[in-house]
């Protein structure tokens, strides 16, 4: 898979770090167990099966990269007995319309999932992933993110190539 992604500034992106440390440290499997330098907390604007590299073009001539405020919100679990824990971000209309942007570039790409689509579309960072169902209510507990906000803006758009485990800078 591949993807198109909204980094967080260094702020934003230090909290959910922190967040993912206090998962590691209740056992929970969260994002702090991969090491790679290209692991970093973002939220996803678009997955397709391929992407071309013109589109990157193209995104940079409609997308001026000004910061966009961000607001993350309280957790959501996405699945059942293996779930995704993340922090909802809180949409707002630059949010959504970059969000309709991009996928408006991308969407004759091949194996777009459903959920990725305007209207369909959860902005999120995830902290854990294959989180069990035993584990949900310690793994809410250990982020401490039920209790507060944390406010932020936009760093850029990076894409994402999962199968050579690969990303670059793109706005």
């Amino acid at each position: 898979m591949q993807s198109v992604e909204l980094l967080l500034d260094d702020r934003l992106d230090d909290a959910v770090r922190a967040e993912w440390d206090r998962l590691r440290e209740a056992g929970v499997s969260s994002g702090a167990r991969i090491r790679s330098e290209t692991n970093r907390p973002h939220i996803t604007l678009a997955v397709a099966a391929s992407i071309p590299p013109g589109i990157e073009g193209r995104m940079r001539e409609r997308i001026d990269g000004t910061p966009i405020e961000l607001r993350l919100g309280g957790i959501v679990v996405f699945g059942d007995r293996h779930a995704t824990l993340a922090r909802l971000v809180v949409p707002t209309a630059d949010l959504l319309a970059l969000h309709r942007e991009v996928f408006a570039l991308i969407e004759q790409c091949p194996g777009i999932p459903p959920h990725i689509r305007p209207g369909e579309w959860t902005p999120h960072v995830t902290l854990a992933r294959r989180v069990s169902a035993a584990r949900i209510g310690s793994a809410i507990v250990a982020t401490h993110a039920a209790s507060r906000e944390l406010n932020g803006t936009t760093a850029g758009i990076r894409r994402w190539d999962g199968e050579a485990k690969r990303e670059w800078r793109v706005v």
